[in-house]
């Protein structure tokens, strides 16, 4: 195995491990032997674990920010963005589900709510950068709908910003507790249109409008 391959296969191995179960249950001896590598090799590639869980949040970052530059694109009509944000965040979920066998939720928020209260390593805050970062696309969101006149200039978009982004969240760390995207699939998109306030004629004006020009 090559130096890159070796790293990369570390990276792999521990994000889904950790991802699975949990930061604290995993060991770097459990790493090493699900990666087939030497715990040497580990060592000179990551300072510790946290070192290694640190570098797999600095990758799942770097995979959320290319998604949300995509489906939060300014070049998008903002309602279109809440239907691809729902079709995107299901999509991720059950391709994940297919691939580890189980619902695992949201990477930041899993690990931070392990971390929270003990956070001796700085994992926690790191998740928690990595979670403001993202909550600044739904804000933007927000904003657009309101320069659109689709929200009243009253609402403050930070709050509904942050509102709508843990709403999402919510709805796959009960999913992952649950092991089910049953109410990701019924729910997400129509409550993400309810959070963000918008009205239903505006709705369903937006659809009629796309079936006129498709």
């Amino acid at each position: 195995m090559t130096t890159n391959n070796t790293k990369e296969r570390l990276l792999e191995i521990a994000t889904e491990m950790i991802w699975r179960n949990s930061y604290c249950s995993v060991s770097v001896d459990d790493i090493c032997k699900a990666a087939g590598v030497h715990k040497g090799s580990f060592y000179h590639y990551f300072k510790s674990k946290a070192d290694l869980a640190f570098s797999c949040m600095d990758r799942k970052s770097n995979e959320a920010v290319g998604m949300m530059d995509r489906v939060f694109s300014p070049r998008k009509h903002p309602i279109q963005r809440i239907f691809d944000l729902g079709e995107e965040v299901l999509f991720h979920q059950r391709e994940i589900q297919k691939r580890f066998g189980q619902v695992c939720g949201c990477p930041f928020m899993t690990l931070a709510s392990e971390m929270v209260g003990h956070d001796t390593e700085g994992l926690y805050t790191k998740s928690d950068q990595v979670s403001r970062m993202l909550e600044t696309y739904y804000i933007c969101l927000v904003r657009d709908l309101i320069a659109q006149g689709y929200l009243s200039d009253n609402i403050d978009a930070v709050s509904r910003g942050e509102e709508t982004y843990r709403y999402v969240v919510g709805m796959v760390m009960v999913a992952r507790i649950q092991n089910s995207l049953e109410a990701v699939e019924r729910d997400l998109i129509t409550g993400l249109i309810r959070i963000v306030g918008l009205r239903d004629e505006d709705v369903e004006s937006f659809l009629q409008g796309k079936k006129l020009t498709a």
